[in-house]
């Protein structure tokens, strides 16, 4: 599980940026093709931020929408997983725009 090491990362940079204060929030960009599953995150934070600045920390999860550029028609499009082809000309290959984040966006101190 990918998501636990991943987790697990997330609070690192948080602990770093909150130079020992108490975190309460944590804002999470998540990206649609970037094969992180958002529910296991959430299960992974809990249990990840025990003991840490973190713990009973609220957890967002934002889901960046996956767009991919058409090489072929010069179109934006949207895309649901790495290999969609464009939906207006069928060309396979399209360029990823946004969908792969993985960032902690927000924090919130005590």
């Amino acid at each position: 599980m990918h998501e636990m090491s991943i987790t697990m990362s997330v609070i690192e940079i948080c602990e770093g940026h909150a130079q020992g204060r108490r975190v309460t929030d944590v804002v999470l960009e998540i990206g649609a093709l970037s094969g992180v599953v958002p529910d296991s995150i959430e299960f992974c934070f809990e249990a990840c931020s025990k003991g840490t600045l973190l713990e009973g920390a609220r957890l967002q999860i934002e889901i960046i929408p996956g767009i991919g550029n058409c090489v072929a028609c010069a179109k934006h499009q949207p895309m649901s997983s790495l290999f969609d082809p464009c939906p207006d000309c069928g060309a396979f290959g399209l360029e990823i725009v946004s969908g792969q984040e993985q960032r902690v966006r927000e924090l919130e101190l005590e």
